[in-house]
């Protein structure tokens, strides 16, 4: 198709974990619409056009090739793309403040604040902006602010359409979503704007599944999606501490509970802790939101929700410790997997960062392997590169350590030869299976000392 016959012209504004894979499926379900994406990284943008992507997501690149150099674009050149788009989603990051007011809490807003400045002074057309990044609630009415204050009499319409995609199957929530969720004001122009938004997503999900409501709705519907699902991990993460006092089998208790219908089974598999870049953001964003209204015991109820979290990765470490005679110093321990999540590259917010950390302030001999996050990984530990080995064969990382620590639930980990990893470490040799994937029985019956999540250990001495 040639670009004179494209009806719309669609640009997004960075190429991350959301507006890559976002924007591939709209141009793959709508090859009538011109898909733009832009970020100024150019390492980022010539990734995004060959068969190493610089994220990895299943079923990305199948997505990816069905539309690209077609209707599918990706570009560094910001100014000429954002005059060629009547259509403008922004997937900017906007990372928790670690300054100033609100630090450690609110969104820092300088990457999206350049980004509506960059609109307003490159624009010679009205446009709709589509917030895609998570933001707090009443950002959009400062977008607009800043977009009326063009001297072009030009008119912008924001709308809100937060993305709700799981990190490991977010194409399949692309392509078949619980729901899309589209925001907008309550006016004329707005409705009109809202309507628009609504179209692209018409051409492949059922009406029903397209909610719309009004702006501040949209937003907050974000942070309290995550909230309420991080929640549900804390929740039974406090359960599972519970559980090993008392032998309780953490796996039995969330079996138990889930078949209550009130309650349901997703989200209550007990592990070290969520990570993402969206649960504890969104969590925090939400406690600064309270706080800002006075709702100082709302702010705290959230805010416990991370708390846990933290606890959850600090005992996992202390477990550790104490399983290893009170000491991992200068023992070497293989952490299997590092992406906050299987089926994903991505490690931010990862547990596995904060518990390498703790690892290395206990002067341990970390060893980490990943079949696709040790790129990220090493990034993310650049501080303690010269102290820590990083191996993707998992064999490789666990010769002659001390205790073995699983950390994503990779599939690649429920397959392994543990006998072979068992006969090639120090003795006596310890698993710490911090998502319940593994065999424990069986992991016991070889010779391993197991510590799983919320269940009685397995060991083959007394315990201190």
């Amino acid at each position: 198709m040639s670009e004179e016959k494209f009806t719309k012209n669609i640009l997004c504004i960075g190429a991350g974990y959301v507006g890559g894979p976002t924007m591939a499926m709209i141009a793959a379900k709508c090859p009538n619409y011109k898909v733009t994406v832009v970020d100024i990284s150019e390492e980022k943008i010539a990734a995004w056009q060959t068969d190493d992507l610089p994220i990895y997501e299943p079923g990305l690149l199948d997505v990816v090739k069905q539309a690209l150099g077609r209707n599918l674009f990706f570009s560094t050149e910001l100014e000429k793309n954002i005059k060629e788009s009547e259509i403008i989603f922004v997937s900017v990051n906007t990372p928790t403040k670690t300054f100033g007011e609100g630090a450690g809490k609110s969104a820092n807003l300088q990457y999206w604040e350049k980004c509506a400045r960059d609109i307003r002074d490159a624009a010679e057309s009205d446009k709709i902006i589509v917030e895609k990044s998570t933001l707090p609630v009443k950002t959009a009415i400062a977008m607009e602010r800043i977009l009326s204050t063009n001297e072009k009499g030009l008119k912008f319409e924001v709308v809100s359409n937060p993305e709700f995609l799981a990190e490991g199957t977010a194409i399949r929530d692309l392509e078949k979503p619980d729901r899309v969720l589209i925001g907008s004001k309550e006016t004329e122009s707005g409705l009109k704007a809202r309507e628009e938004i609504v179209e692209i997503f018409a051409n492949w999900i059922p009406r029903d599944r397209l909610i719309t409501s009004n702006l501040m709705s949209a937003e907050l519907s974000k942070l309290v999606a995550n909230s309420f699902l991080a929640q549900r991990i804390s929740s039974i993460n406090s359960i599972s501490a519970l559980c090993e006092k008392v032998d309780a089998d953490v796996n039995e208790v969330a079996r138990a509970i889930g078949k209550d219908s009130r309650i349901g089974d997703k989200f209550l598999n007990a592990s070290v802790g969520f990570g993402g870049s969206c649960f504890k953001k969104d969590i925090l964003n939400l406690v600064y939101l309270c706080e800002t209204f006075g709702l100082y015991e709302v702010a705290a109820y959230w805010e416990s929700i991370v708390q846990m979290n933290d606890y959850q990765e600090s005992r996992f470490v202390k477990t550790i410790n104490q399983a290893l005679f009170n000491t991992v110093t200068n023992k070497r321990i293989a952490l299997f997997g590092f992406a906050f999540k299987a089926d994903t590259s991505d490690t931010r917010e990862s547990p596995a960062f904060y518990i390498t950390q703790k690892l290395m302030d206990e002067k341990a001999h970390v060893v980490i392997s990943d079949p696709k996050a040790l790129r990220n990984a090493k990034r993310d530990l650049k501080d303690f590169n010269n102290l820590i080995e990083y191996e993707e064969d998992p064999y490789k990382a666990a010769h002659q350590a001390h205790a073995v620590a699983v950390l994503t639930e990779w599939n690649l980990y429920k397959e392994l030869d543990y006998q072979k990893i068992y006969d090639a470490m120090e003795k006596p040799a310890f698993i710490f299976d911090g998502r319940n994937i593994l065999d424990h029985q069986k992991l016991f019956e070889i010779g391993f000392n197991v510590y799983p999540l919320g269940k009685p250990h397995l060991i083959h001495f007394n315990e201190a």
